[in-house]
């Protein structure tokens, strides 16, 4: 996936690679020019990264070699039990839950399912829940309360399913009620925007006690392309909208909408599964450490009023 702020960088990484391939085929040693190149590659990514504008974030956000859900688990859990269906219509993998073990610590793991491959975005209507995602979701978290072990929820979606078909099983009523539940479940509650967060899709499974974002994530009430399109009638306006809509992690966290921003690998999370889940994972068992320690009834009554305070004007 090719992004136009990345164009130099770009041609550096498809120099280093055809050089490393003529290395190989003619078995020559260029490793002077290939030290120098990758130099330049590391220069490049910091420069380039560090003067992201909105839309650009909104790019790589977007990226399709971004960690999804299954590399976290892949990555991060030295054991998941899939959970499946709502008990009420059927099951929906464009959210998947089940119990986790992260390290010593047993938690619920929830999280939107984006693909790879065209056909794993079918399966999985692209990240878009439709209701019995949700349910679903809620019926994991009210397990998790039961137990009383920690729910983590990973959001990445443009928006819950907005089909005919989503708004007949209920789609909004589904939503609404997770974010009743989720206000009032007596067991902590982590939340981490890993790619795209958008609109009531990603507050369906968003509401926590602790919300972070990955530095090169956006979360936003409405995609930029949607507000242009509402806005000015015109969807290439989108840069505009993008930096109108304040949904990067800086701006939300000066905002007081999110409570932590995890860093990413230099030139973004789609360079280093690696370093990337275990930014994430250490993130998430520092504040299950954090929040075990607190009572059950303190934590509601901290939860109600961290976003009863959201969208006050001074």
């Amino acid at each position: 996936m090719a992004m136009e702020f990345e164009k130099t960088l770009l041609e550096t990484e498809q120099k280093i690679a055809e050089l490393q391939a003529l290395a190989e085929k003619k078995n020559v040693n260029f490793g002077t020019e290939l030290a120098q190149l990758k130099r330049k590659k590391t220069s490049l990514m910091k420069s380039t990264y560090a003067k992201l504008t909105p839309w650009d974030t909104v790019q790589v956000a977007r990226h399709n070699e971004r960690p999804l859900i299954r590399d976290y688990i892949n990555g991060m859990c030295d054991e998941f039990l899939e959970l499946r269906g709502d008990r009420c219509f059927g099951d929906d993998q464009g959210i998947i839950g089940g119990f986790a073990k992260i390290d010593e610590r047993r938690v619920m793991l929830i999280g939107h399912q984006k693909g790879k491959t065209t056909e794993d975005n079918i399966k999985s209507n692209f990240g878009m829940a439709n209701p019995e995602g949700y349910r679903k979701a809620l019926r994991l978290m009210k397990l998790a309360e039961k137990f009383r072990i920690p729910v983590v929820c990973l959001i990445d979606t443009p928006g819950a399913y907005p089909g005919l078909e989503a708004e007949a099983r209920g789609q909004a009523q589904a939503i609404a009620q997770n974010l009743t539940e989720m206000s009032r479940l007596a067991t902590p509650i982590i939340v981490i925007v890993t790619g795209e967060g958008g609109s009531g899709g990603a507050i369906g499974i968003g509401v926590g006690d602790v919300v972070m974002m990955l530095a090169n994530s956006v979360y936003s009430v409405i995609s930029p392309e949607g507000c242009a399109s509402i806005l000015w009638r015109d969807g290439t306006k989108a840069p505009i909208a993008a930096d109108a809509l304040k949904i990067t992690a800086d701006s939300l966290l000066k905002l007081g909408i999110i409570d932590e921003i995890i860093p990413e690998p230099i030139g973004g999370a789609h360079r280093n599964y690696t370093e990337t889940l275990q930014s994430v994972k250490d993130a998430i068992l520092k504040n299950i450490e954090r929040l075990r320690k607190t009572s059950r009834k303190r934590l509601v009554e901290k939860r109600f009023a961290k976003y009863a305070a959201m969208g006050r004007y001074y």
